[in-house]
C-alpha cells in the first residue's frame, strides 16, 4: 500500500510538473505574432508614404528639367534656332522675347532713322514685351540670347531684364550678328541686374550656327 501510495504521488507530480512547463511555452510562443502583425504594419505604412524613393526620384527630375530657362529675341529668325539648340541640350526651358509692338523691315533698317535706330541711341528707351516669364523664381540660370544692333544687345533686352528679380542667378549670354563680337553688350547690361547675379562670359556666333558648336560652347562654360 506504501508503495502505491508513493507511486500514485510521483505519477501526480509529473503530471503537474508538465501542465507547468506547456503553461511557460504559451506564452512565449505567442509572442511572434504581435511582432509579425507590427512588422507587416510598418511595410504597408512605407508603401504608403512612398518611401520607396520614387517620389523623390521624380521630383528631383522634374527640378532638373526646370532649373534652366533660355530666353531669346530674334527679329529675323537668326537667334531662334541657337536658342533652341541650347535649350535642347541643357534640358531646358524656351521662352521667346515677343514685343508688343512687332518690327518691321523698315524698323530694321540701319541708318534710316527708323525705329532701331532711335531706340539704339535712346539708352532710356524700353519697348514693351508681350506675354511674361511664369514662375521666374524656380529657375537658377538664364541663357539670354540676342542680335547686335549698333554694337548693343536691343533695348528689348533691357526690358526683359528689369522686368524680373534676378537676385542670386546666373545670367548667361550670347549674341548673333554678321561681324560684330559681343563687345561690351553683355557688361553693359550688368547695371540692369542686383549685384549677386553672376555673369559667365558671353560669346558671340554667326547665323548657321550648328547645334555641336552650341554644345561645345556650353560645355567650355561648365553648364552642360
Amino acid at each position: 500500500m506504501v508503495f502505491i501510495m508513493l507511486l500514485l504521488f510521483c505519477l501526480t507530480a509529473c503530471g503537474n510538473a508538465g501542465i507547468s512547463e506547456k503553461e511557460e511555452e504559451t506564452p512565449n510562443a505567442g509572442v511572434s505574432e504581435p511582432e509579425e502583425s507590427e512588422s507587416l504594419t510598418q511595410e504597408e505604412e512605407m508603401q504608403n508614404s512612398g518611401t520607396d524613393g520614387s517620389a523623390d526620384a521624380e521630383e528631383q527630375e522634374v527640378n532638373m528639367n526646370t532649373k534652366t530657362l533660355v530666353v531669346y529675341f530674334s527679329c529675323t529668325g537668326t537667334t531662334e534656332p541657337l536658342a533652341e539648340y541650347a535649350a535642347e541640350s541643357l534640358g531646358a526651358d524656351l521662352y521667346e522675347i515677343i514685343p508688343e509692338e512687332p518690327y518691321t523691315e523698315e524698323d530694321l533698317a540701319y541708318y534710316t532713322n527708323g525705329r532701331a535706330d532711335k531706340e539704339q541711341n535712346d539708352p532710356s528707351v524700353r519697348p514693351a514685351i508681350s506675354g511674361s516669364v511664369e514662375n521666374m523664381e524656380v529657375y537658377d540660370t538664364v541663357v539670354l540670347g540676342y542680335p547686335i544692333w549698333h554694337g548693343q544687345a536691343p533695348r528689348i533686352i533691357s526690358t526683359f531684364l528689369e522686368s524680373y528679380d534676378f537676385s542670386g542667378k546666373t545670367i548667361v549670354p550670347f549674341c548673333t550678328s554678321h561681324s560684330s563680337g559681343i563687345g561690351s553688350s553683355a557688361s553693359d547690361l550688368h547695371s540692369l541686374c542686383p549685384d549677386s547675379v553672376k555673369w559667365l562670359d558671353g560669346k558671340r556666333f554667326g547665323g548657321g550656327t550648328s547645334k555641336e558648336e552650341i554644345e561645345g560652347w556650353l560645355r567650355g562654360i561648365g553648364i552642360l
